[in-house]
C-alpha cells in the first residue's frame, strides 16, 4: 500500500535529451474551428479574411443602392411619408447607409435587428427615426405562448427592455432561416465557418513561410552515433547561430554550413506538394457560394471572362441583391403599415437597376413586338400603371 502512495505522489517524469526539441514529431489531432459566436465569426471573416470582407460589402453596398417603389394597395404612392424616412431614417445615417447596415447584420449574424422611435422617444404610431441596432447586443425574450415578447439590449452593462406588446412594436426582428433554432437566424458565414477557416489558416501559413524565407521548416538531426549528444555548450551555440544567421527574411539564400555530424531534414510539404493555391482558391469559392456571390465576382480565378463576367453579374442581382432586398422591403412595410395606415408594400424598382439594363431592354423588345396586346395590357408587363384609353388596340 506504502508503495502505492508512493508511486502516486511521485512527481511526473521528464524527458532527459535536452535536443529532442529540435526533432518535432506531431501527430494530425482534431482541427480547431473558430467558435460560433458572432464576434468571433466576424473578427475571423469579416476583419481577416478578404473573401468575406468582400462578398458582404458588395451585397450591402448593392441592398444599399436599391430604390423601393411604395404601393397603396394596385395604386403607386410617389410622394409619402414612409419613403421620406427610409431616405432619412435618422441623424446618422442616410438610407442607403442604413440599408447597409441591416443587410451586413443579416449576413454576418443572421440576425437583424431594427428599433422604431417616436415622437420625442416614445413608441408608438408616430414614426420619427428608424436604427440599426447591434445583433450580438440583443437577447430575445420569449412569452409564455413561444413567441418573442420583448427583446433585452445590453451595453455598457446596461440593459434595456423592449416591450412587443404595443400596437407598433419598437423593434423588427430579421432573421435568415435557421432550421434548429426558434428565434436566432442562421448566417451564410457561419455555414462558411469551416471554409473560413481553412482560408485563413492557408494565408497565415503562407505569411509564416515568407518570413522563414520562404523555406519549408525541418530539423537539425545529430549523427554522432548510437546514443551521442550534444554538450551544453555546442547546443547554445547551434541554437544561437540559426537565430542570429539564418532566421528572417533579410538572411534569405544565406548558404547554412553544418558540421560535427549534423544533417538538416525537412519537415514540412513544400507549396507545390500541398497544391496550396489550388486549396485556397478552393475554400475562397465555398465562402463565395456560401453568400451567394459568383467567385468571378471576388477576382477568384476561375472562368473569368467578359461574356461570363456579364452573365454573372446578372445572376448574382436575380438570385442574391433582388430577394434579399425584397425580403427586407416587405418586411419593413409589414411593420411600419400600421402607423402609416393602409396595406402599404414596398417593391424594387427593378428599372433602376444598371445591371439589368439588357434584360429589361429584351422585354421592352418582345411586349413592342406583340400585336395582340392592348397599351395597358403592355404597360402592365412592364410594371406600369394603366392610362386612359388604353385598353383598345
Amino acid at each position: 500500500m506504502l508503495d502505492r502512495l508512493r508511486n502516486l505522489l511521485r512527481p511526473p517524469e521528464r524527458k532527459a535529451s535536452r535536443t529532442a526539441r529540435l526533432i518535432a514529431l506531431e501527430s494530425g489531432g482534431r482541427a480547431r474551428w473558430t467558435p460560433r459566436d458572432y464576434a468571433a465569426l466576424t473578427r475571423e471573416g469579416y476583419m481577416r479574411n478578404a473573401i468575406v470582407h468582400r462578398a458582404v460589402r458588395l451585397t450591402a453596398e448593392s441592398i444599399g443602392a436599391l430604390n423601393f417603389l411604395l404601393y397603396d394597395g394596385a395604386a403607386e404612392r410617389d410622394g409619402h411619408p414612409l419613403l421620406d424616412l427610409l431616405a432619412r431614417p435618422n441623424p446618422r445615417q442616410d438610407g442607403n447607409s442604413f440599408l447597409e447596415a441591416v443587410a451586413s447584420h443579416l449576413m454576418l449574424a443572421g440576425n437583424a435587428y431594427i428599433e422604431a422611435v417616436g415622437l420625442d422617444g416614445q413608441e408608438g404610431a408616430a414614426v420619427r427615426e428608424l436604427y440599426a441596432l447591434r445583433p450580438d447586443r440583443m437577447k430575445v425574450v420569449p412569452g409564455p405562448d413561444g413567441w418573442p415578447q420583448g427583446f433585452d439590449y445590453t451595453v455598457g452593462g446596461t440593459t434595456v427592455r423592449f416591450d412587443q406588446s404595443a400596437a407598433l412594436p419598437p423593434i423588427l426582428h430579421l432573421t435568415l432561416f435557421n432550421p434548429l433554432d426558434d428565434y436566432y437566424g442562421l448566417s451564410p458565414l457561419e455555414a462558411a465557418a469551416v471554409a473560413v477557416d481553412t482560408h485563413n489558416a492557408a494565408a497565415r501559413w503562407n505569411k509564416a513561410l515568407l518570413d522563414n524565407a520562404a523555406r519549408p521548416s525541418g530539423a537539425l538531426v545529430y549523427g554522432g552515433g548510437e546514443g551521442a549528444l550534444l554538450t551544453e555548450a555546442q547546443f547554445e551555440r547551434l541554437k544561437t547561430e540559426l537565430a542570429v544567421q539564418y532566421e528572417g527574411a533579410s538572411n534569405a539564400g544565406r548558404p547554412m554550413v553544418l558540421e560535427g555530424g549534423l544533417d538538416w531534414k525537412a519537415m514540412s510539404l513544400t507549396p507545390k506538394d500541398m497544391d496550396f493555391m489550388e486549396a485556397k482558391h478552393a475554400a475562397a469559392r465555398e465562402i463565395a457560394l456560401a453568400f451567394g456571390v459568383p467567385p468571378m465576382l471576388l477576382a477568384i480565378p476561375g472562368d473569368n471572362t467578359y461574356a461570363n463576367y456579364q452573365e454573372a453579374n446578372r445572376a448574382y442581382w436575380r438570385q442574391t441583391v433582388l430577394p434579399l432586398g425584397a425580403r427586407i422591403g416587405a418586411a419593413l412595410a409589414q411593420w411600419l403599415a400600421p402607423a402609416f395606415g393602409g396595406g402599404l408594400r414596398l417593391a424594387v424598382d427593378i428599372d433602376k437597376v444598371d445591371a439589368l439594363g439588357a434584360d429589361r431592354a429584351a422585354l421592352w423588345e418582345r411586349v413592342t413586338r406583340a400585336p395582340f396586346l392592348t397599351v395597358n395590357e403592355k404597360r402592365t408587363a412592364v410594371g406600369y400603371g394603366a392610362v386612359q384609353g388604353g385598353d383598345s388596340f
